[in-house]
C-alpha cells in the first residue's frame, strides 16, 4: 500500500517528537538531568509500537497485517526492519544511559549533545526501512551528520578536534562516492526504488543486445558498495577509526562502534539483496575480500595497542569482518535458498550479540577510566583489589568479544563459522579457515585486558586509594545491568537471539 500508515511510521514520529522535546526542554530553565529524561522516555516510546507492529495479527485494533510499503515502494515495514529497528532504539538507549554522567562530569553541553544523538538514532530507525535511493541516503546521512560533531565534543581537546576533523573528511568522502555510485545506478535504470532498480536489471531492456551501458552499471554498484564500506570502516577504508574513537568521548565511540556502524551494514545488506542481488558475481568477490582484510589487519594491528579505547577501535574494525564473513562469503559462492537465508540469519544475530557485548565493553571503560584517570593497560593492573565487580565485567565482556563460552559472543561465532561451513565450497571454507585464524588472534588480546585486571599488580599511583573512592553513576550503572545480563542471558540461552535472527530470515526468501 502507497497511503500514510501513521501506525508504521509512529516509532519515527514518536523519534521524531523527541528530538523536537530535547530542544524545547533545553531552553526551559530545569536542570539539564531532565533533557536526559526526557530522551530516555522518547526512547522508551518509540520502541512501544515496534511491538504493537510485531504483534499486530494478534492485536484486535490492527488493520493492516504483513509487510507496510509506503512512499512508491521507498519506505517499507516489515519484520526484518522491525527487529533492526528495536536493536537501533535499545542501542541508543544504552548509550545515552552511558552519557549522562560522563557529561555531567566534564562539564560538556549536555542538551545540544541529545539533540544530535537522538536525530542520528532517528536515522538509523529510518535506514532499516529505506528501499530506496534516497531514502536511504538521507537516512545515512542523518545518521552520520550530527555524529561529526559528536566526534568533537570535547572541544578544548586537540585529540578530540582531530578525531572530528579525520572523521568529517572521511565522511564527506564516502557521501561523495556513495551518490556518484547512486546516480550512475539511477542514471543507467531509470529507477529510484530498489525492487525497480533490480527488475531494470533483469529486464529485457538491459538484457537486449543493444543495451550497452551494463559496464558503466556495475561502475555505479561498485561505488555504491565502497561509501557503504567507509560508513562501516572496513578494510581498506577503516584509516579514519582509531583515530576517531580514540578522540571522541567514550560514549560517542560506544555510539559509533555499535549504532553507527550496524546502521552502514544494515543499508548495505538492504541495498545489496533488494537491488544488487542478481550482480553478485560483480560484487560479491569484493565483500569477501573486505571481510577477510578487515579481521585479519584488524586482529594484528589490536595486538600492538596498549590504549583500551584504541584496542577497542581496531577490535570494532575485525568484528565488522567477522559479520561480513557470512554475506560475503555467500555472495562470492553464489548461495540461495536456504544457504542464503541462513547466512543472512548470521549476519544479523551477529549485529545483535555484537551490540550487548561491545556497548558493554565501552561502558567498562568509561567507569574505569573514570576510577583510575587512564585507559592504557598496564594502568588496569590489579582492578579486581579495589573494584572487583568492574573486574568481574570486564571479564565478561572483553571474553564475550573473544567468543568464549558461556557469554553470547560463543553464539555469535557458532552461527558465523555453521553458516560458512554449511555452504561447502572453496570460497567459505577458505574465509573460514581464515576467521578461525584470527579468532585465536582475538583472544589474544582480549585476553591481555583480562591478565592485566586480574592477575598484574597495582600500579603505584593507583595505591593511593583514591581510585577507590569514585562513584560510578547510577546511570552507568545500568547501563552496566543492561548489557551484562544481554551477554550472560544470551550465552546461557541462544534463542533470546537467534529467534529474532530467524525473523529476519523473510527478507531475503526468493532470492
Amino acid at each position: 500500500m502507497n497511503i500514510l500508515d501513521y501506525h508504521a511510521l509512529l516509532p519515527e514520529l514518536l523519534l521524531a517528537a523527541t528530538v523536537i522535546a530535547v530542544l524545547v526542554v533545553d531552553l526551559l530553565p530545569v536542570r539539564k538531568a531532565w533533557v536526559a529524561v526526557v530522551g530516555l522516555i522518547g526512547l522508551f516510546a518509540s520502541f512501544i509500537p515496534l511491538l504493537t507492529l510485531g504483534l499486530c495479527d494478534s492485536l484486535s485494533f490492527c488493520e493492516e497485517t504483513g509487510v507496510r510499503t509506503m512512499f512508491d515502494g521507498s519506505y517499507t515495514v516489515d519484520t526484518f526492519s522491525l527487529v533492526l529497528k528495536g536493536l537501533f532504539i535499545g542501542a541508543a538507549f544504552v548509550a545515552l544511559l552511558m552519557s549522562v554522567g560522563y557529561l555531567e562530569s566534564g562539564r560538556f553541553w549536555e542538551g545540544e549533545y541529545y539533540f544530535l544523538l537522538l536525530a542520528s538514532v532517528l536515522g538509523a530507525v529510518v535506514m532499516a526501512s529505506s528501499r530506496g535511493l534516497i531514502t536511504i541516503f538521507v537516512a545515512l546521512e542523518l545518521v552520520t551528520g550530527p555524529t561529526f560533531l559528536m566526534a568533537g565534543w570535547r572541544k578544548g581537546d586537540a585529540r578530540s578536534n582531530e578525531a572530528a576533523l579525520k572523521y568529517f573528511i572521511v565522511g564527506v568522502l564516502s557521501a561523495s562516492v556513495l551518490l556518484f555510485g547512486m546516480s550512475l545506478v539511477y542514471g543507467v535504470t531509470g529507477e529510484l526504488t530498489f525492487p525497480g532498480i533490480r527488475e531494470a536489471i533483469v529486464g529485457a531492456e538491459l538484457g537486449s543486445p543493444g543495451f550497452k551501458d551494463l559496464p558503466l552499471l556495475n561502475i555505479g554498484v561498485l561505488f555504491v558498495l565502497l561509501g557503504f564500506g567507509f560508513k562501516i570502516a572496513a578494510v581498506p577504508f577503516h584509516f579514519w577509526t582509531p583515530d576517531t574513537y580514540e578522540g571522541a568521548p567514550t560514549p560517542v565511540t560506544a555510539y559509533l562502534s555499535v549504532v553507527s556502524k550496524t546502521a552502514g551494514f544494515v543499508g548495505l545488506l538492504v541495498i545489496s539483496y533488494s537491488a544488487f542481488a542478481d550482480l553478485r558475481n560483480i560484487w560479491g568477490p569484493a565483500v569477501w575480500i573486505l571481510a577477510a582484510t578487515s579481521m585479519t589487519l584488524g586482529n594484528l594491528t589490536a595486538l600492538r595497542q596498549t590504549n583500551i579505547v584504541r584496542m577497542l577501535g581496531y577490535s570494532s574494525i575485525a568484528q565488522g569482518g567477522f559479520i561480513l564473513a557470512p554475506f560475503g562469503a555467500a555472495v562470492a559462492s553464489g548461495a540461495t535458498g536456504a544457504q542464503l537465508e541462513d547466512a543472512f540469519f548470521a549476519t544479523v544475530t551477529y549485529l545483535i550479540i555484537y551490540a550487548f557485548m561491545n556497548l558493554g565493553a565501552f561502558a567498562v571503560v568509561i567507569a574505569g577510566a573514570k576510577r583510575i584517570g587512564s585507559v592504557e593497560i598496564s594502568d588496569w593492573g590489579g582492578l579486581y583489589q579495589y573494584a572487583p565487580g568492574l573486574a568481574g565485567l570486564t571479564l565478561v565482556f572483553f571474553f564475550s568479544l573473544a567468543g568464549i563460552p558461556p557469554f553470547a559472543g560463543w553464539f555469535a561465532k557458532l552461527v558465523m563459522f555453521s553458516a560458512l561451513i554449511s555452504m561447502d565450497n572453496a570460497w567459505t571454507n577458505v574465509l573460514a579457515v581464515i576467521a578461525v585464524v584470527n579468532s585465536v588472534i582475538a583472544f589474544v588480546y582480549y585476553s591481555k585486558v583480562v591478565k592485566s585486571v586480574w592477575f598484574d599488580p597495582v600500579p603505584e599511583d593507583v595505591l593511593s586509594g583514591e581510585a577507590r573512592n569514585v562513584v560510578v553513576s547510577p546511570a552507568l550503572k545500568l547501563a552496566l545491568g543492561i548489557t551484562a545480563i544481554g551477554v550472560i542471558a544470551i550465552g546461557f540461552y541462544p534463542p533470546l537471539a537467534a529467534n529474532l535472527g530467524e525473523m529476519t530470515k523473510t527478507f531475503v526468501a526468493g532470492f
